[in-house]
């Protein structure tokens, strides 16, 4: 089965122009089929406060109103997607951007309201990917850049947490290709003690995974992208590995760094 990485990028080497950089020029040596989804709150954020626009976030996800829905989706699908997609371009990488609404790929639903009202933030269907669609651009040997956004159906925006499209893509995927999913950020995995780098733990299972959050020692950044690795893991993905950006190349091979989820 050919192989494929679904890459997701955030955090501070977004905000960094030269670490983003640093990188995109790895991913773009990167020989096998790939795709890479990227978030961008601290800009989405910035440029929200230049419009006199705060953000509120619960348990680390972004209550989407409706003055936010449309910064994020200038700010993901329009700057961020496509200066990405330019500098790929620049390193010989033929990159196209999209959103979930583009071709279809990620249809969604509006989050039913519970405790908590998110606003315009969808839940994947993720039985529903566009895996034909996907399929067909990347057997064209394009590389796909996935900004966090897609549609309810209706001609509604929808605000999406940018590790689940990376979680759901890499599931929708698995029956088609050989699948490594790979979240890279600035830290070198996931930490013990969120004030030492170095704390890192190198294999999480379910059992420690529940014994760190009895134990209250994983900062909230971090669950989202525990929860959606295990729901990878769940349905069909064989590993996943979280970790710092510059180690990417390194984490495509079997010799891995940062911490493993299995």
């Amino acid at each position: 089965m050919e192989q494929l990485f679904v890459i997701k990028i955030g955090g501070n080497v977004i905000d960094d122009e030269k670490n983003l950089a640093a990188f995109l020029q790895n991913f773009a040596s990167i020989k096998a089929k790939k795709i890479l989804v990227h978030g961008g709150g601290k800009i989405a954020t910035k440029i929200g406060e230049q419009l006199g626009i705060a953000s509120n976030y619960v348990n680390g996800r972004r209550i989407t109103d409706e003055a936010t829905i449309d910064v994020v989706t200038m700010v993901y699908g329009g700057l961020v997607n496509k200066k990405i997609v330019a500098q790929l371009q620049s390193m010989q990488c033929d990159a196209i951007g999209l959103t979930g609404a583009d071709a279809n790929i990620i249809p969604a639903v509006k989050r039913p309201v519970k405790d908590i009202d998110y606003g315009f933030v969808g839940d994947v269907v993720k039985e529903k990917i566009g895996v034909k669609n996907l399929k067909v651009l990347l057997g064209n040997s394009f590389t796909l850049v996935i900004a966090p956004l897609t549609h309810d159906g209706k001609g509604q925006m929808l605000n999406i947490n940018a590790d689940t499209v990376a979680s759901s893509l890499a599931v929708a995927l698995s029956a088609s290709y050989d699948v490594r999913l790979i979240y890279c950020f600035e830290k070198n995995g996931v930490l013990e003690n969120v004030a030492d780098d170095h704390s890192v733990i190198t294999l999480i299972t379910k059992e420690k995974y529940q014994q760190l959050l009895e134990d209250k020692k994983l900062f909230d950044g971090i669950l989202p992208k525990i929860d959606n690795a295990f729901a990878a893991i769940n349905s069909g993905v064989k590993e996943v590995l979280i970790g710092h950006a510059n180690d990417l190349l390194q984490n495509i091979t079997p010799d891995t760094k940062g911490t493993l989820i299995k």
